[in-house]
């Protein structure tokens, strides 16, 4: 009798065990699909978005962009920052500089180091 009644509180505790990771086990797969969701807005609102400002960029350059961002491992082009570009973090050398510094706006400007298209803008460090 007694070998069976503590069988029976083993398979009761197990039980609550079971419940207890049951209800974590929900709990996360729905904190998951939540973030997913999230997410699949946040890549919709990106595409459109990337959609919108591609379509104000002239063709050749877009191709360029697209070709190094394949090359790149996903980033075609990277902003110069602090005389830095932020894609291969290396510093442009005072050469460089100048040359970037010369350079009108409309120019195209690439790093030397990691060929990426330079962005530039006021925290340049021109």
């Amino acid at each position: 009798m007694e070998r069976r009644e503590a069988a029976q509180e083993r398979a009761a505790e197990l039980t609550e065990r079971v419940s207890s990771v049951q209800a974590k086990t929900d709990d996360a797969v729905a904190r998951r699909d939540a973030a997913a969701e999230k997410l699949d807005a946040e890549e919709a609102t990106a595409t459109k978005e990337r959609e919108t400002v591609s379509a104000t960029i002239p063709a050749d350059l877009l191709k360029l962009y697209e070709k190094l961002r394949v090359q790149q491992g996903g980033v075609g082009a990277a902003r110069l920052y602090q005389r830095r570009c932020e894609g291969c973090r290396l510093e442009l050398n005072i050469t460089e500089v100048n040359e970037v510094k010369a350079a009108s706006p409309s120019t195209v400007l690439r790093c030397e180091n990691c060929r990426r298209i330079l962005v530039r803008t006021s925290e340049s460090g021109l």
